[in-house]
């Protein structure tokens, strides 16, 4: 994983061409404000967040995007396999869950906690799901 995330940091913009355009994509399907895009991107400047959405080929690639990014699309691609209707996977981030993991809250509230680990343990919780372990 190290190496993989090494060629990916190298390749820089030719990656964040293809990779923030579909991590937007799938905000925009969840629903989401700019500041909760901002907290998930680990992001605290507003602006940066607007210039990455225009023209992504210029984001700075780091460790710590490819890692929220990972989550996300994990995250994202489980949601797709355990609940084929788009309409209840995007529905199920913002749906209270009686889990003991989200204490009656939505996951999404997890999720903005803002931590790398939030996005890890609800990833974490839809693999196990799948039988993704």
């Amino acid at each position: 994983m190290i190496a993989q995330a090494e060629q990916l940091l190298q390749r820089g913009s030719s990656v964040t061409r293809s990779l923030l355009p579909a991590i937007f994509n799938i905000f925009s399907q969840w629903r989401l404000t700019g500041a909760q895009q901002m907290t998930l991107l680990g992001l605290s400047n507003e602006k940066t967040l607007y210039n990455w959405k225009s023209q992504p080929e210029k984001a700075k690639l780091t460790r710590d995007l490819l890692e929220r990014a990972s989550y996300i699309l994990g995250i994202y691609k489980s949601l797709q396999i355990l609940l084929p209707d788009q309409v209840l996977a995007d529905q199920w981030l913002a749906t209270p869950n009686d889990n003991p993991l989200f204490n009656g809250t939505a996951p999404m509230d997890r999720l903005l906690a803002g931590q790398v680990v939030d996005l890890a343990v609800v990833r974490d919780f839809l693999d196990a799901e799948r039988g993704g372990w």
